[in-house]
């Protein structure tokens, strides 16, 4: 076979699976998206081993999730958001601080405990660092499916994450600069500029943008091109973002999403980018999760810091973020559903893995316990939310309905 078009046929495999158990999971009551990534995990390396990780199917999971967040800014109420705004900020603040104090509690429990600035000392601390990130596109496509995105829990959840991503940006380089290993990165002062410097940069020239795009939406009401430039904005903030100011690019794709989301043709513009999403973009990004899985490092000790890791960092986000919620006068399901919805993990926890292992802070044998976690979080998240959802009735204005 020639392996130059390879690609095609593990595209045409992993969208087959994809949509073959995210529709039995419907059936059976459990979310799509589980059913993806279940889906990964079989045809990937961990079960069938047919489907490899390639480069195209790492660019095509990029996308789909750039796509989801855009989706989700373009779905924002901004009222809410304004309301939510410094409860978010608190949640994400306890969300990162809870979960690193703990990640790094639970490494020095089975590797042994050490003065602070010694190497075992700050392997812990990246190890909580990593606990720290939150992932929040499966949670944002679970409360899609469930038409909860956009009410005051939902917002509350995805304006913390998108802070959480924020401050884990400022966590991982003051952890690097502590241990020595940061080599040639930017110090701690640089990065809060750069923060800074893209919010006021996205906020001022957003401004302009939506003007224009207004005055298009108007000329052009319900037609194509406004959709068409409204996907390459989103594209240019989410690399404008990770280029030039070391912000996520799904940070940029969501920030794309809350300029445009007063636009009229909100609406249109998010069904117009949601087919593409949904037919290749998305599956590829949540099949791609059970792919990257694999337990071929594994022995007792690793097995078993892996369950506790999972463990503490899912219990970890429930009480700080959910903890915080309750103190901040959410009532005790919200919070709890708060809580839930930042448990996930994904490509901020992989990118944050692999910075550990460029600058020696980890090793490749840690890369099982974020995959596993990742993996949980991902699946159990939407479930657990859809049981706290149970009796709820979905919104009536600005959801989207599941496929």
């Amino acid at each position: 076979m020639d392996d130059s078009i390879r690609y095609l046929l593990d595209l045409a495999i992993i969208l087959f699976a994809a949509k073959l158990f995210g529709t039995a999971g419907k059936k059976i009551g459990i979310p799509e998206v589980v059913g993806e990534i279940l889906a990964g995990l079989l045809v990937g390396s961990a079960v069938l081993g047919i489907v490899q990780e390639s480069d195209f199917l790492s660019k095509t999971a990029e996308i789909g999730v750039i796509m989801l967040m855009f989706e989700a800014g373009l779905g924002t109420n901004i009222q809410e958001l304004k309301k939510s705004g410094l409860k978010a900020t608190l949640i994400a603040c306890m969300g990162v601080l809870v979960p690193m104090i703990l990640g790094a509690l639970v490494f020095m429990c089975f590797y042994g405990f050490d003065a602070p600035g010694t190497e075992r000392f700050n392997r812990g601390l990246f190890i909580g660092t990593i606990m720290s990130a939150t992932s929040v596109s499966i949670t944002v496509a679970a409360l899609k499916e469930l038409g909860k995105l956009n009410d005051r829990v939902g917002t509350t959840i995805v304006s913390a994450a998108i802070i959480d991503d924020v401050i884990g940006i400022i966590v991982l380089t003051v952890v690097t600069g502590l241990s020595g290993k940061g080599g040639a990165g930017d110090n701690i002062g640089t990065v809060l500029l750069k923060v800074a410097l893209f919010f006021v940069a996205a906020i001022g020239s957003g401004f302009l943008v939506y003007k224009g795009m207004a005055w298009l939406d108007h000329r052009y009401t319900h037609q194509r091109r406004i959709p068409i430039i409204s996907l390459c904005y989103c594209f240019a903030l989410a690399y404008v973002a990770e280029t030039y100011f070391g912000i996520a690019d799904i940070t940029g794709a969501y920030v794309a999403g809350v300029i445009l989301c007063n636009l009229a043709d909100r609406d249109y513009i998010e069904k117009r980018v949601d087919i593409s999403s949904y037919m290749i973009f998305a599956p590829v990004f949540f099949a791609g999760i059970g792919l990257k899985t694999s337990f071929g490092a594994m022995n007792t000790t690793l097995l078993l810091f892996s369950a506790a890791f999972v463990a503490i960092a899912l219990l970890g986000k429930v009480i700080g973020c959910g903890g915080c919620a309750r103190l901040l006068g959410f009532d005790k399901k919200d919070s709890l559903r708060i809580g839930t919805g930042m448990m996930t993990r994904g490509e901020v926890a992989l990118i944050t893995a692999q910075k550990g292992l460029s600058v020696g802070l980890l090793t490749a044998d840690f890369f099982t316990p974020v995959i596993l976690l990742i993996l949980v979080s991902s699946v159990i998240t939407p479930i657990l939310l859809k049981k706290l959802y149970k009796g709820s009735a979905p919104e009536t204005a600005g959801s989207t309905a599941t496929k």
